[in-house]
């Protein structure tokens, strides 16, 4: 392999890496269980569940499936939570979006948002936002890879503050709403059929961090390649 292809190797490897989401993991769903994901009514007819095949991988490629039944009654809404391990301080951590993969098995174009709340130890949440720019996924589109923002200026806070609420976060959700607002358990969010797959949840980083790493990558193959051209 030449200097100038290791050098694009390593850039390749290094910004598709997990580690650029640290202290947060990759939600696979490779150990067949939800990972924590779940919604709060336990007589929801369809929590969400873990299938063994099918995800972007294909065969063999685990994912999480998410389904709502519209109309009126429990499960109408397409709306899930963790309150395990993407709880934490997403500032200090400089986690400024989630990724995922995506597929809308379902019949409605689905508009997905993030939610992110400050629970005290009790009492009602002091901090809440959610994005303000949604994620398209039309239905019967492939799986896609999607980036929800979580920059400062992409979020609302109803009551709180937009920094209170990264800075100790105690619940993601991610959610179906064309408009961008959460109304609480059964209000707000608008009732949908909908079959929707999840798959390798990722923390992201600043996107300066990734602008500065991909800069230098570049000026590190552009100097490999000169050096190259001359030798």
């Amino acid at each position: 392999m030449s200097r100038l292809n290791a050098v694009v190797a390593v850039a390749l490897v290094l910004m598709s890496s997990p580690a650029f989401g640290a202290p947060f993991g990759v939600d696979d769903f490779q150990d067949g269980t939800t990972m924590g994901w779940f919604v709060p009514d336990p007589g929801n007819p369809v929590p969400p569940v873990n299938v063994a095949t099918g995800g972007p991988a294909g065969a063999g490629d685990a994912y999480l499936q998410l389904r709502a039944l519209g109309g009126a009654n429990s499960g109408s809404r397409l709306s899930v939570l963790n309150e395990s391990q993407w709880t934490g301080d997403y500032l200090a951590g400089g986690v400024e979006g989630i990724a995922m993969d995506v597929k809308n098995f379902g019949p409605a174009d689905l508009t997905l948002r993030l939610l992110v709340v400050n629970f005290p130890v009790a009492g009602p949440p002091t901090d809440v936002a959610w994005t303000l720019a949604s994620v398209m996924v039309p239905a019967g589109g492939d799986w896609t890879r999607v980036l929800f923002d979580l920059s400062a200026a992409n979020l609302f806070a109803p009551f709180g503050s937009v920094a209170g609420a990264l800075g100790d976060v105690n619940e993601l959700r991610l959610f179906h709403n064309p408009a961008p607002a959460f109304g609480g358990p059964g209000a707000g969010a608008p009732p949908v059929i909908a079959m929707l797959g999840v798959d390798n949840i990722q923390a992201v980083p600043e996107p300066s961090t990734l602008a500065l790493l991909g800069a230098g990558l570049l000026a590190a193959a552009g100097a490999a390649r000169r050096k190259l051209f001359r030798g």
